[in-house]
Formats: structure tokens, sequence, C-alpha cells
């Protein structure tokens, strides 16, 4: 499946071989916390997810070299967490940032992933959690392995197979875990609760087969809501992403964007670019990366060997399928709800939800949920999935005209296959 943005195109980074692009209504916007920007789907993985790894057929091994060293503490001691002043790097300016002591202090916790399977091959990024190979990357780099191989290369050149840990689709998130080896250097996890509009940031990964690339920029927008498809039932994807001008490309994805400091503030995972029909995007100074406050809780589910759980309000918008199994907008065989002006209307209202036990019901259109404006149905649903379960929430809608609030909390979707 394909969506076609307009002369300008929105891809999460592609793994395999591109496929034609497909007319799709475009996502209407309104600031930088609304407007859900609409993700061409490429050729990838099995989840219904486009994968993120970039042809490296013109590498000869079909993986790269890198430099470096690494030590680390104790094994399977997990990335330490930085405060939330100390992880945003605040008293850091563009010009006087130290991308090289940023580097040095990142590289050697950034991973290049080799995948191979039915679909080809390809390359992504990853971030290394823990000293004995526990890594963090999207789901959409590691789905395209479906049944055969995924490799992991080292700062200091060294190689491992790696096995799947766990995933979710619905925030593009994998945990995999390197064999037989020790001694790596866990990344910091940081904070992207206390990121600020202009804030310096580094990316680190792999672009193109490229071990070890680093590049530079600033914090563009927050809360930017970014959908990238669908999964097999048709739970959407979707994030309110960090937007960067920091240089990202296929091949990225998995990868850290990190703070002055060198924490990790989010997972590299999309980008916006100009349309291009006969080969894969590249960077245009719009990258998106997934929040790392809303990526550990589920890292932790996975580790821990659960089912990653997700807010859930209980209503459909738009095109939405029945009982929060999210479709996308237009999609053949389901009817299209008509579109608020502004805001995302409620189509239903699920018996016993968190939205009912509110009193909120179908008709109503919801503009915000705390102080997060809500532009489109897609919108809704990327800012609720950035919440966990129990979370206690001010939604503002309309009904008949009047503008009102309640206060809500979210349920969950343990236990069911919507969202």
């Amino acid at each position: 499946m394909s969506q076609y943005a307009g002369p300008e195109t929105t891809h999460e980074l592609p793994y395999g071989r591109p496929e034609p692009e497909s007319p799709r209504k475009q996502p209407r916007g309104r600031a930088a916390l609304a407007g859900v920007l609409a993700i061409s789907l490429l050729a990838g993985g099995g989840a219904g997810v486009a994968g993120a790894a970039a042809w490296d057929s013109w590498h000869s091994d079909g993986r790269g070299s890198s430099a470096g060293v690494s030590s680390s503490s104790a094994q399977g001691t997990p990335a330490s967490v930085a405060s939330d002043e100390s992880a945003t790097g605040a008293g850091a300016t563009p010009s006087s940032l130290n991308i090289e002591a940023v580097a040095a202090e990142v590289l050697p916790s950034v991973v290049r992933i080799d995948v191979s399977g039915s679909q080809g091959t390809g390359s992504g990024s990853g971030i290394i959690l823990s000293e004995d190979g526990r890594i963090l990357t999207n789901n959409h780099v590691i789905s395209g392995a479906d049944g055969g191989s995924i490799r992991v290369s080292f700062n200091d050149g060294s190689h491992a197979d790696a096995t799947v840990v766990g995933t979710d689709p619905l925030t593009d998130v994998a945990v995999i875990q390197a064999e037989g080896v020790s001694g790596l250097t866990p990344a910091d996890i940081g904070k992207s609760a206390g990121l600020k509009v202009g804030q310096p940031v580094v990316a680190v990964g792999s672009p193109y087969g490229l071990d070890a690339t680093v590049t530079s920029g600033i914090v563009s927008a927050l809360d930017r809501p970014v959908s990238v498809g669908s999964d097999a039932q048709g739970n959407v994807t979707a994030y309110p992403a960090v937007q960067t001008d920091a240089a990202i490309n296929p091949g990225n994805s998995g990868g850290p964007l990190v703070d002055g400091q060198g924490r990790v503030i989010g997972i590299n995972s999309s980008i916006r670019s100009t349309s291009n029909m006969t080969g894969q995007a590249g960077s245009i100074g719009l990258g998106f990366a997934i929040p790392i406050d809303e990526v550990m809780p589920i890292v932790d589910q996975i580790v821990a060997g659960e089912t990653p759980t997700h807010a859930r309000l209980g209503v459909t918008v738009g095109g939405q399928a029945p009982e929060g199994g999210m479709m996308m907008p237009g999609q053949p065989g389901q009817e299209q709800a008509t579109e608020a002006p502004e805001g995302a209307q409620l189509r239903s209202v699920s018996d016993g939800s968190a939205a009912a036990e509110a009193g909120l019901r179908a008709g109503d259109v919801i503009t915000a949920v705390d102080d997060r404006q809500i532009a489109d149905s897609e919108a809704l649903i990327a800012i609720i999935r950035s919440y966990r379960p129990d979370t206690k929430v001010t939604v503002t809608y309309t009904r008949d005209g009047q503008e009102q609030t309640a206060n809500v909390t979210l349920g969950s979707d343990a236990g069911t296959t919507a969202s």
C-alpha cells in the first residue's frame, strides 16, 4: 500500500525495492502540533509496515566496516537514564555543540543491522541497550528478515548474528539480541519530555550502508504527528515525532537521535522527501524520530516477555474500523466519514470505554488532548498512542458548536486486537 502526499512525499525509510506510489488523499494540518504527515509505504516487512533499510547491493560483502573501541560496565546493565535537565543539553547552542565529543560518546553504542529474507537484503541501524547484546531498533528494520537472518556489525569491526526478542508494530519498535557478545557499550538513554525547538541534536547511523555516519542539526518541531501505515489487522502505526533537520537517509532507521550530551532522545524512523518515483528518497532536512519516552515502556515490556500495551480511548474516527481497529482514511470497502474542519470527529464510542465513561459521544469533535492540538483523525491516533494506559488526560471537544472539556482516564488494548 502506498500514499502520495503531493509534490513532496514523506517516506518510511525503505527496506527493499521501492514500489510505485498511488494517489491518496493528503491529510490536513494547521500547525506544528497538528496535522499528520502521511508516509509513503514502500516494499517491506511482513507486519504491513514499510521496511527501513537501504539497498546496499553495491557493497561487496553486504556489510560495512567501522572503527572505534568500546568499554562498559557490568554485564546486562541497562542503559542509564538521564535526568530531565541533563538529558536536554539545554545549555548548548548549534554553534557551541561539540559534535566531535558527542560522536565519540555515541558511536560505540550504535550498530549496523543487516537483514536478509524473502523480500531481499537491506541494512538499518540499532542502539545498544546492554553489555551482553540487547539492541533497540525499528520494527520495520528487522521485519524484512522473514525467516532469514539478522547480522549486527559493531563499532570495533566485529560482527554477530542476532535473533528477535520482540516487536511492536504499532510503535515501530523492536528489540533484538546479538549472540555470543559481551563488553559492549550501552547507550545513555535520555528524556524526550524536556526537548526544546531549536535545541541542537546529532543523528548517528548507517545511511545507505555507510557505517558510523554522524550528522547534526536542531530540533525543528515537536509533537509532529506522523502516520506510517498500518499492520495486517488495520491498526495504524503512528507517533507524535521529534522533527529534525539533521540529515537522515535510508539506513538511518533504528539509529539514535541524541542531545548535546550524547543521550538518546529519539529513534530515527522516517523522512519527508521530494517525490521520487524511480528510486529511494533522500534527505531534504525533514526527518522524524520516535520520542524515547514513548519507546522505553514498550522496550521494558518486550524484554520482560510481555505483549506490549497501548493507551486506548475507545472510539472510531474518520475511516477507522470498528472497535479501534484503525484503518487508513479512504481504504476500499470502508465508508469514509465526513471530517470536521478542524479536529477529529468521533464516528462511534465503544460501550464501557474510557471515552464513554467520560461522557463523549458519536459526533463530538476532539480538538485537543491536554495542551496538544488535534487537527484530524490521524493526529488523534498519534497523540493517544503517545500516552500509557491509565493516564489521566483532559480532552477538549465541541458538541453542537459548543466547546467542552472532559477528564478521561485512558484504557488499555491489553487482551484485544484493537488499539
